[in-house]
């Protein structure tokens, strides 16, 4: 049983449609959400009418903890990338999950130290060349331990900032050193090391 599951006992999950919004950035954070099933983009809306992907949720994951927490209005806004099952969570039904299942605090607190980190790597990223910003979005993207990371270039570059010919040139070069594998709408890492390396190159 995956440790978020503690959440969900005796409750049912909604399910959400593909393009349907989750959360909206702005907005009071009055729950958190488990994703049990499906995947969802997670992205920040800017002044000129653009979007920066901050990251693809899937199952497993917490989206809006962050917000939650703080008490400020989110940050990023969440859309459903395919049909998926999700459990928001407000504080009445963390307090009652926290009482029954204490041992859930700490890895809470990771989480949330997991994300404050992905925020500001997003924010320290925009000063990087080209390849570090796409070995680094990699990386974070198989955290997981899943070496296939389902994306587009497009998608890819709009979580680094960067445009979708250049990515297709970064990625090209990656899958001619042998480090990465690329399929339609995915990309495989084939080596790890050397995606690491790259990642934090000078």
């Amino acid at each position: 049983m995956a440790i978020w599951d503690a959440l969900a006992e005796g409750r049912a999950p909604r399910r959400y449609q593909t393009g349907q919004l989750v959360y909206l950035q702005g907005t009071p954070p009055e729950r958190f959400y488990y994703l049990i099933s499906g995947s969802v983009r997670s992205f920040i809306s800017t002044g000129d009418g653009g979007e920066r992907v901050l990251t693809v949720h899937r199952t497993g994951d917490l989206m809006g903890e962050a917000s939650f927490f703080d008490g400020c209005p989110r940050v990023t806004s969440a859309i459903a990338l395919e049909d998926c099952m999700i459990l928001p969570i407000d504080r009445q039904q963390l307090d009652a999950a926290f009482q029954r299942h204490p041992e859930l605090a700490l890895p809470m607190l990771q989480y949330l130290a997991r994300t404050v980190r992905i925020l500001s790597d997003h924010v320290d990223r925009s000063s990087l060349p080209a390849p570090q910003r796409v070995a680094r979005w990699l990386l974070d993207q198989s955290g997981g331990g899943d070496p296939v990371i389902r994306c587009t270039h497009e998608s890819l570059g709009q979580a680094v900032g960067l445009s979708r010919v250049t990515v297709s040139r970064v990625l090209g070069q990656m899958a001619a050193d042998g480090v990465i594998d690329l399929r339609y709408r995915a990309v495989t890492i084939i080596d790890h090391a050397a995606l690491e390396a790259l990642a934090e190159s000078e």
